[in-house]
């Protein structure tokens, strides 16, 4: 049986809970439950479970009291079981079910299906199925996940390799992970993959997302290590230097949490993609590589936001910028691009030139009617190059084209503005050819965050300045 149709089966299983006011986002993190315990039972892993709290034990219980049972049995996972990753997974366990009824029909469909016609090495596949499916922005969980076309392209060109330590500190769901270490098999035999397999970390603050986070790369078969916590705080402590950071930080102005910002960052902000984008140099080790998908604020805001460019291009070669289409991140309303960047011995001089490809201007919207593919990065996979360190040589094409270059020089005549804009655009506002009455309510709110993030970057701006001033007084 073909994993999709296993991941149709039990999306299908979606509308029993429905009627209880559960989301998709919900659904699949409750399924994180179910679903390790179904597949242990199929891969026999199932000594990873203390007997008792198994399959077969939530499938043989009466209706009468299941509820009951099932909340037990995740309390119980969580507390003593004895494999890390399990424990993980169970931590914190809250479920969405209210009535034994709709559980038991949920595990009963669960029970049905030809598991064993799906074949061990493809549960990794069936539960990004599911993920995938929870990306509808209606299930409000859309800002959350990074495009799996847009992540392919980024592992593609930052190549990820045998032995090295690959990291996300704002993992999600898992799916960078995921596809680095896809993108290390299909290049290596199994035999170099087993001798020297790469290691993974990854942070997420959310609970429920890091279950599912843990459960994704437990059944891909990755070494991977998910902390919760916030990386901009201490907790990054746990976070060892990295050959390669794969992110798409969170959106959004504040830090959104009472908690110090790590001592190291050398240039605190609330503002999360900044604080971010120095957590990801500062995480690299020497010839490390990130690429990195922020909002366009980062580009241009001037106080700490150019502070923080001028260190990035300091002590790290900013080679590309990817300027990305309308409509990626619905939930989130903003525009974005990847900066692709390697970091520099001490003794060398930092960016010397920064190429631009825009993949925005004279382009649709893409979203739920017009889904973003791999087609639409073939040409700049192609202008980027085979090195991954964008070292491959580069032609100009001329301020008519895509695909264009500023020497650092000219980047600090701009006021440290990487936010350049050179084609003409000949569709007027993408937004316009909106049709569906969710992706107008999206780019509406887009507008709003972005006129708020303005205002508390000139609130920010001025205090920086502020200070700046006493210093030098």
């Amino acid at each position: 049986m073909e994993p999709t149709n296993v991941v149709q089966k039990i999306w299908n299983l979606c509308n029993i809970l429905r009627g209880d006011g559960i989301t998709y986002y919900q659904y699949v993190s409750e399924l994180s439950y179910l679903l390790f315990l179904k597949i242990a039972q199929e891969n026999g892993s199932e000594e990873l479970l203390p007997e008792g709290y198994r399959w077969a034990d939530l499938v043989e219980h009466d209706e009468d009291g299941l509820l009951g049972f099932y909340q037990e049995m995740l309390t119980h996972l969580g507390a003593v079981a004895e494999n890390q990753v399990v424990k993980a997974i169970y931590a914190f366990p809250t479920t969405v079910f209210s009535h034994s009824e709709n559980l038991k029909a949920v595990i009963n469909g669960i029970a049905k299906i030809e598991w064993h016609e799906v074949g061990k090495d493809r549960f990794g596949d069936v539960y990004s199925g599911l993920i995938a499916k929870s990306m509808d922005a209606r299930s409000g969980a859309g800002q959350y996940f990074t495009p799996s076309a847009l992540v392919g392209t980024i592992v593609e060109l930052v190549r990820p390799e045998l032995g090295e330590v690959i990291q996300d500190p704002a993992a999600g769901s898992g799916g960078f992970l995921v596809a680095a270490d896809n993108f290390v098999r299909k290049m290596e035999s199994g035999r170099k993959y087993e001798k020297n397999a790469p290691s993974y970390q990854g942070m997420e603050i959310e609970k429920s997302t890091r279950r599912i986070c843990l459960m994704n790369t437990f059944l891909h078969g990755l070494d991977a290590e998910i902390f919760l916590g916030d990386a901009l705080t201490e907790d990054a402590a746990g976070l060892v230097p990295a050959d390669v950071i794969l992110a798409n930080p969170p959106f959004g102005s504040k830090a959104g949490s009472h908690r110090a910002l790590r001592t190291d960052i050398p240039y605190p902000s609330t503002n999360k993609q900044l604080a971010f984008l120095q957590h990801v140099f500062l995480g690299l080790k020497e010839g490390g590589r990130a690429a990195v998908v922020v909002p366009d604020n980062v580009l241009f805001e001037d106080g700490i936001g150019k502070a923080v460019r001028q260190e990035l291009m300091k002590v790290c070669n900013l080679h590309t910028v990817l300027r990305l289409p309308n409509g990626i991140f619905q939930g989130a309303g903003v525009k974005t691009n990847v900066l692709f960047f390697n970091k520099l011995k001490k003794n060398l001089n930092g960016t010397e030139a920064t190429w631009f490809y825009d993949l925005r201007t004279n382009m649709p919207s893409f979203g739920k009617t017009n889904a973003l593919t791999a087609h639409q990065f073939e040409e700049f996979k192609s202008l980027y190059g085979p090195d991954s360190l964008g070292s491959t040589e580069r032609r100009e094409e001329g301020e008519e084209r895509r695909w264009r270059c500023l020497t650092r020089d000219q980047i600090a005549k701009r006021n440290e503005n990487l936010d350049w804009i050179w084609l003409r655009d000949e569709t007027g506002d993408p937004k316009d050819d909106l049709a569906e009455p969710d992706e107008i309510a999206v780019a509406i709110m887009g507008h709003l965050r972005a006129a708020l993030d303005e205002i508390e970057a000139l609130s920010e701006d001025i205090e920086y300045n502020a200070k700046q001033r006493e210093v030098v007084e």
